[in-house]
């Protein structure tokens, strides 16, 4: 008889298949009002990219030559380039495009062993990153 009674346990048909179920429908549903709420209220907006771009930097004595070598075109608005002796060197004169070949410093003064930045400053965040870098001999 025990037999019989534990032979039908596994012969039942009722499970937790309808409460699996329902909970799946219900992660699945808050998922997508989240995705659909965030790009509605704009959350999942795009974010700005860096520009990529690279820098040479020519010396000559104590005096240094910074142009741009090639990458994306920046607005000169954007940039700064900074020294870590005398802080900011120039905020990139009367440029409006820096572009391949365009060059942001011309003969600047600087001291032997500065660390010389170029600076990208977005003007949509309060973000900045370092474009290029160069010690002076």
């Amino acid at each position: 008889m025990q037999l019989q009674h534990f032979k039908a346990m596994f012969d039942e048909e009722n499970a937790v298949s309808p409460v699996i179920g329902v909970v799946l429908m219900v992660a699945i549903t808050v998922i997508l009002a989240a995705v659909i709420g965030s790009f509605v209220l704009g959350l999942g907006g795009s974010s700005s990219v860096t520009p990529q771009a690279s820098f040479d930097f020519d010396y000559d004595g104590n005096a240094v030559t910074i142009t741009h070598d090639g990458g994306d075109t920046i607005d000169a608005a954007d940039l700064t380039v900074t020294g870590s002796v005398s802080g900011d060197i120039t905020k990139v004169g009367s440029l409006t495009d820096v572009s391949a070949g365009v060059e942001l410093v011309d003969g600047e003064t600087i001291d032997s062993g500065e660390t010389i930045r170029v600076v990208y400053n977005d003007p949509n965040t309060d973000k900045s990153a370092v474009l290029a870098a160069s010690v002076a001999p």
